[in-house]
């Protein structure tokens, strides 16, 4: 595969408002890949929670081929409408309301060639540090694909060890239509993950932020302590467990924090899987 170096040249407003594209997925299969998986991940700067990574391919000539709206919409075709709000309405997660993530998330499962989600826990996060965690949940979502991808395209990440060729594109789930919808895989899988912790932990909140350092989310963790879905290898976590925070007096509600776990050295160590 030919390399072909990403850029970032473009303001912050303008990449907001770029639309993803199949330019890249296109690219591929004019060089012979066929199966193109997009891939990305959901939370990886939150306190709390794991780590959710999404694999997804793509019918790439088919979304290619879409035609005009009035023509498609007068084919009276369901799947030609989904295709159709799938290449004119997805966008990075990010740029999305839950509720056009919910329904977006319908369509790709309709459409898709292939869904793939991988879960790295918390323990795993705090055990070989967040980069490796998601790396190990992108190679957990590619082996769940039913179809073998034959090139990959990602969001400013590599997976070494994966035998396929590769292309990290910086703003990729902003840019490219496959990384797009595995944004939002991700991200609607990892936040309903998130409602259900909510269940078993109300007090932090974390239907609301997701587990990210939002002040809310802060001041529970000193008012509660720490939970057993909180990473302590991140910093706001790891001095909460240190005794770093000041505790709110017990009549006030304050728990004792949890004794602080040894943390792993942070240098990257691959494990080859996939």
């Amino acid at each position: 595969m030919r390399e072909r170096r990403s850029t970032d040249a473009k303001p912050r407003q303008q990449r907001e408002d770029m639309e993803p594209t199949l330019e890249e997925e296109l690219a591929l299969l004019a060089q012979g890949y066929r199966f193109v998986a997009g891939l990305d991940e959901a939370g990886r700067g939150c306190l709390a929670g794991p780590v959710v990574a999404a694999a997804v391919i793509l019918p790439v000539e088919r979304l290619a081929r879409l035609t005009p709206v009035s023509d498609t919409l007068a084919s009276g075709s369901d799947q030609d409408s989904a295709a159709l709000s799938l290449r004119t309405k997805l966008r990075d997660s990010k740029q999305m309301t839950p509720a056009q993530r919910e329904r977006m998330y319908a369509v790709i499962q309709q459409l898709a060639l292939a869904v793939g989600v991988g879960i790295a826990s918390v323990e795993l996060i705090d055990q070989r540090n967040i980069l490796q965690a998601t790396r190990w949940a992108m190679r957990e979502a590619l082996a769940q694909l039913q179809i073998r991808p034959e090139a990959l395209l990602l969001d400013a990440l590599t997976l070494p060890g994966i035998p396929l060729p590769q292309r990290p594109l910086i703003k990729g789930d902003a840019r490219c239509l496959s990384i797009a919808a595995a944004s939002v895989v991700a991200k609607v899988t990892r936040d309903r993950l998130m409602e259900r912790l909510h269940e078993e932990f109300p007090v932090y909140g974390f239907d609301r932020h997701k587990g990210y350092g939002t002040e809310a989310h802060l001041a529970a963790l000193r008012r509660y302590g720490v939970s057993p879905h909180h990473r302590r290898s991140f910093a706001p976590v790891r001095e909460l467990v240190a005794g770093l925070f000041s505790a709110l007096p017990e009549s006030e509600g304050a728990a004792t924090p949890l004794p602080a776990m040894p943390l792993e050295s942070l240098e990257e160590v691959d494990d080859g899987r996939f």
